[in-house]
C-alpha cells in the first residue's frame, strides 16, 4: 500500500477524531435514557470511523459520502454557535470545513486516483 499524502493523512484523523466525539456525545444521550437519539449518533459514528478507514486504504468511492457528511456538520454546527454552545459548534464547523478542504486537495484527489 503506498503512504498516504499529508492532506488526506490529516483528513482521516480529522475523521477518525469526529467519530470519536460522536461516540462520547452518544454514550452521554445513552445515560441520559435519550436511547434512539444515542443510537442514531452510535451509527453516525460507525460510518465516520469507516469511510475513514477505507480512506485509508485508498477507497476512492469513500470520499463523496465523507465530504458530504463533512458539510452536513455546517447546518446542524450553526444553531449551536448561535444557541450559546459555540465552544462545541465551532470546532465542529472547523473541522467540517478544514476536513472537506483536506479531502478536496489536489495530493488528495491523486492518491485516491480521482482527476
Amino acid at each position: 500500500m503506498r503512504a498516504l499524502p499529508t492532506t488526506l493523512r490529516i483528513a482521516v484523523l480529522l475523521l477518525f477524531a469526529e467519530a470519536a466525539g460522536v461516540a462520547a456525545v452518544a454514550a452521554l444521550f445513552a445515560v441520559g435514557r435519550a436511547v434512539a437519539v444515542a443510537v442514531l449518533l452510535a451509527m453516525f459514528a460507525v460510518v465516520l470511523a469507516a469511510l475513514g478507514w477505507q480512506l485509508v486504504r485508498l477507497r476512492s468511492w469513500a470520499r463523496g459520502p465523507a465530504i458530504t457528511l463533512e458539510l452536513l456538520l455546517l447546518p446542524v454546527a450553526y444553531p449551536m454557535v448561535t444557541g450559546g454552545i459555540a465552544w462545541l459548534g465551532i470546532p465542529a464547523m472547523v473541522a467540517g470545513l478544514a476536513c472537506t478542504g483536506l479531502l478536496v486537495a489536489p495530493a488528495s484527489r491523486q492518491a485516491l486516483g480521482i482527476r
